[in-house]
């Protein structure tokens, strides 16, 4: 119990600081281009307080601007001077934000999703110049369902390049690929077998699945790791592996009669019998003994993986095998840019290819996160190291600012949408007409929040 307080507050905290880094940039981008048009603003805030929820600090500034953090740490906003929302003197008339001309306001809406894209390339040039560990991209047994497998891919081959580009890194390939599943594109691959011979590999990918649940069992690339002795070092107190009788120790020679080569093969083993009886044979201090095991079932992205609380003794990190797979890609600051450049827009390009296909139907809403599931994953990356808390921050404010500028109401997105209206039809909508888009903006947002507070409970109890 204590633990699981221990990695709540964790997470919680690296959430808050993510998520204030990304907002506070975002509402700046809002100010600073509000400030160059000569547009007064009144209030820059990062997080939210009403009622009995008071700012946490607030001053104002000599530019006559109030700055503050709000108590509830989900957003922000900055507040111009308007005559829809009280009266104006005289004199500031011109720098009221309705009068401004319609490129002028779509200007300032736009700039906090813009500022959230910059913010995405300056934390993956970061992220790139500290270094980024990996794998190289040395593949598994593929599965014999999977499109790996069809394309006569096995165990030990190096994937030198995707389409003609090449690859250095798992984290590259699987970029690449899953681009390509979303795009139905032709992809191929260019291979380095066990024996040395390189050839070029098609991959039919009409029969993958787009939902991320599905897509990676369905391509069959998964990274080669060395063999690890199927020995159990390790057993979880309750667990069902502690219940039926095994101890830390013992040598697992066969799962359901199947006999097993590497711990590798027995974690598969056991994942996939997710709530079923299984049978382990395994060696004790020299005696066979036989044991009956059925694995928890725990979700992970909308899987039943089967656990059942065994691990075993991690590979010695200076094994010449596990070193020589390790890759790190870190660059100077010249060299770094591009590829900042680069990953963000194959992030952005991935964004938006993910919300298409979950609005064509391809893709489960249950993939959907909000807090409680980013603030986990915030807090691993955190755990990790810089690298990954860069990473992480750099791809969820490029969500950020695509959700921002989807053309919902209430949104940035539906406020430029009512801009170029505007600017089309040479007068603003009609106040009935924007008010009824706020309803139905809030509509949407509530409904959307509550999916993804949804989800991310289920996932807690699934």
């Amino acid at each position: 119990m204590i633990e699981y307080l221990q990695s709540g507050l964790h997470n919680a905290l690296w959430f808050i600081v993510a998520i204030g880094i990304m907002v506070a940039f975002h509402e700046f981008g809002h100010f600073w281009v509000a400030r160059r048009f000569g547009i007064k603003v009144l209030r820059f805030s990062v997080g939210f307080s009403f009622g009995a929820f008071k700012p946490l600090w607030r001053r104002t500034g000599r530019d006559g601007v109030e700055y503050q953090i709000g108590s509830i740490p989900l957003g922000g906003y900055v507040k111009l001077l308007d005559e829809r929302e009280g009266p104006v003197a005289p004199a500031e008339l011109p720098r009221a934000f309705n009068r401004q001309p319609v490129g002028v306001r779509i200007a300032v809406f736009a700039a906090g999703p813009v500022f959230n894209f910059i913010l995405a390339i300056v934390f993956f040039w970061l992220m790139l110049m500290v270094g980024v560990p990996g794998m190289k991209p040395f593949l598994a047994e593929p599965p014999a369902h999977s499109a790996a497998a069809a394309a006569g891919l096995h165990e030990g081959d190096l994937i030198l390049s995707l389409n003609g580009k090449s690859v250095e890194s798992w984290d590259a390939l699987r970029t690449g690929l899953i681009k390509d599943v979303f795009t139905r594109r032709a992809a191929s691959v260019q291979v380095l077998a066990k024996d040395g011979t390189r050839r070029l590999a098609a991959l039919d990918l009409d029969k993958v699945r787009s939902d991320p649940q599905f897509l990676f069992d369905d391509l069959g690339f998964d990274p080669f790791q060395p063999p690890l002795e199927p020995v159990l070092a390790s057993i979880n107190p309750g667990s069902p592996a502690e219940q039926a009788g095994l101890k830390a120790g013992d040598r697992v020679v066969a799962l359901d009669g199947v006999p097993l080569k590497s711990f590798q093969e027995f974690s598969r083993g056991v994942a996939s019998r997710a709530g079923q009886v299984i049978r382990l044979d395994v060696l004790r201090g020299g005696e066979s003994l036989h044991f009956s095991v059925i694995p928890n079932v725990e979700n992970a992205h909308g899987v039943s993986i089967g656990r059942i609380g065994a691990s075993s003794a991690p590979m010695a990190a200076d094994d010449k095998m596990w070193h020589d797979l390790q890759i790190n890609q870190q660059y100077g600051p010249v060299e770094a840019l591009p590829l900042a450049l680069q990953a963000t827009w194959d992030t952005a390009v991935t964004v938006v290819e993910f919300v298409y296909h979950m609005v064509l139907g391809d893709i489960s809403t249950k993939n959907i996160s909000g807090p409680i599931n980013t603030a986990q994953v915030v807090g691993l990356s955190a755990s990790i190291g810089l690298w990954a808390f860069l990473k992480i921050v750099a791809i969820v404010s490029l969500n950020l600012g695509i959700v921002n500028l989807l053309p919902i109401p209430l949104l940035d997105g539906g406020q430029i949408m009512y801009g170029l209206v505007e600017w089309l039809k040479g007068s603003p909508l009609s106040e009935r007409a924007q008010a009824f888009g706020q309803q139905i903006g809030l509509t949407l947002l509530v409904l959307l929040m509550g999916l993804a507070f949804y989800n991310d409970i289920a996932r807690q109890i699934g």
